[in-house]
């Protein structure tokens, strides 16, 4: 079920209204779905339906990105803002600290969101935030990249790519270790969320200078990386354990920087059991 709400956050300049756009399926304890950079909630359609067995599944557009518009003038695109607009959403669903998995970005999300205790429990999917600089400028130039590439290639262009194997691979095989198992519909429109994310380029800018070397203490936290992981290495997930002393990390064989297509049944496991932590 397709969903949009609207809320009041506070800025420097005065109260703002944010406009987030969701997609909601399943039935018991919520589990909030948070997408990487430059992607869209449908990322997560691929396990969607595994985890809507089990949880009242809250799958966002983050703000600035799929049809999520950008956040108003005053809000910058840091991790205390867009934590605070993603607690505020779950405010507005009256949905009481739920479980969250994210991707990329949105696992880094997901660990501001347990550091601050908003949630039950967290499982991040090669979270950001753990690289050395050499290794942060390779991500957000590929991603660059990505975006330019997105940009330049005529939409007949993208349709037509999409229609092969081959295509398919040149359009997404940065995130994806087996891009043939996305359907053609999907890589278009992931090529086009790529394309159209306002929040693209303040989200790099913000992302600038953030480590995340906080424990998260009181919430359980599973991290998972992928073994063909081509953006952010999986020697990063190393990290990741060492700064959060508790968290149990997971390798995910086979699978890319977006692993939901990847495997979809082993990555939704990967969910159920950290929520069940």
């Amino acid at each position: 079920m397709a969903g949009q709400v609207s809320f009041t956050v506070e800025s420097l300049q005065g109260p703002r209204t944010v406009t987030l756009e969701y997609e909601r399926a399943g039935s018991g304890q919520p589990l909030l779905l948070l997408h990487g950079i430059g992607h869209h909630w449908q990322a997560w359609q691929p396990v969607l339906d595994i985890l809507a067995a089990e949880r009242d599944v809250i799958a966002v557009d983050l703000p600035g990105f799929g049809s999520s518009p950008a956040l108003p003038d005053g809000l910058p695109y840091d991790l205390p803002t867009v934590g605070r607009v993603l607690g505020m959403l779950c405010e507005t669903l009256d949905v009481d600290r739920p479980h969250v998995a994210g991707n990329s970005l949105g696992g880094l999300l997901a660990l501001e969101l347990g550091r601050e205790r908003r949630v039950r429990s967290v499982t991040a999917l090669a979270p950001a935030g753990f690289w050395n600089e050499s290794e942060r400028r390779y991500a957000f130039g590929t991603l660059r990249a990505m975006r330019t590439g997105a940009e330049s290639l005529p939409l007949p262009v993208i349709e037509r790519m999409s229609r092969s194997a081959a295509g398919r691979a040149a359009l997404t095989s940065t995130v994806y270790a087996h891009p043939g198992r996305r359907s053609p519909e999907a890589v278009v429109a992931e090529t086009l969320a790529l394309r159209h994310a306002s929040g693209f380029h303040p989200t790099l800018t913000a992302g600038r200078d953030v480590l995340f070397t906080h424990d998260v203490p009181g919430v359980p936290v599973t991290i998972a990386w992928g073994t063909r992981d081509r953006l952010l290495l999986r020697r990063q997930g190393v990290r990741a354990k060492r700064a959060i002393a508790d968290a149990r990390l997971v390798s995910l064989p086979g699978c890319g920087h977006v692993p939901m297509s990847d495997d979809p049944a082993l990555v939704a496991r990967v969910l159920l059991d950290g929520s069940r932590r």
